[in-house]
């Protein structure tokens, strides 16, 4: 049995993997539904395992929440961060949240923007809240930037158009989860664009 190897010998399977089955599943099915059973047996290991490897179901959620910001989530903070101008930066989180959201293979939407925990999970609530607080933030401090460098009106609201941005994006993440299309979602992604372009300087 697997309990029975010795200390310090490889594990039976790769690590990596059976966190990216975890992720998916509780992408799917939400903290409190993903029970242990339904995880171990998307992750292909036994309970056992699962614990020795990631300690608990709560800790195993976190490290698969890290996993989704750094791989398929992380598009936005990867927008932010490449393109040179503010306003064309924020335009690409809202198209690139579009196409992500409904062709994402399996579930659909954002794991962060649409998270499934009850009252009995307030830590793994609040983190929720606050990884969506932070993308907010960064999506604020980009738009700053860009008033620094021009880009941006210098009587622009940051704070403001980061939370309809945030807004609009949570939308289309629940929306997505609802079946939405992608031409639909970049529709819609097309409209706020429209809107931020007013944050462009005259001239």
């Amino acid at each position: 049995m697997e309990n029975k190897r010795g200390r310090g010998r490889p594990r039976a399977f790769d690590r990596d993997e059976v966190l990216e089955k975890a992720m998916q599943m509780f992408w799917a099915a939400g903290y409190e539904a993903a029970s242990v059973p339904m995880l171990t047996e998307a992750m292909g290991i036994s309970a056992q395992s699962l614990y020795a490897a990631f300690g608990s179901k709560e800790a195993l959620y976190k490290e698969a929440l890290d996993r989704y910001r750094v791989t398929i989530g992380g598009f936005a903070a990867r927008a932010l961060d490449e393109e040179a101008d503010a306003l064309v930066a924020v335009e690409r989180v809202l198209r690139d949240a579009a196409t992500t959201f409904a062709r994402t293979v399996g579930t659909p939407g954002c794991m962060i923007a649409t998270p499934s925990t009850g009252a009995a999970e307030a830590e793994l609530t609040m983190l929720g809240r606050t990884l969506r607080a932070e993308s907010m933030e960064r999506i604020e401090q980009r738009l700053a930037r860009g008033i620094a460098g021009g880009q941006v009106r210098a009587d622009a609201d940051c704070a403001a158009w980061a939370r309809y941005v945030g807004s609009v994006v949570q939308g289309m993440s629940v929306q997505a989860r609802d079946g939405a299309s992608a031409e639909s979602l970049l529709a819609a992604a097309q409209i706020a664009a429209l809107a931020l372009k007013t944050l462009r300087p005259a001239g």
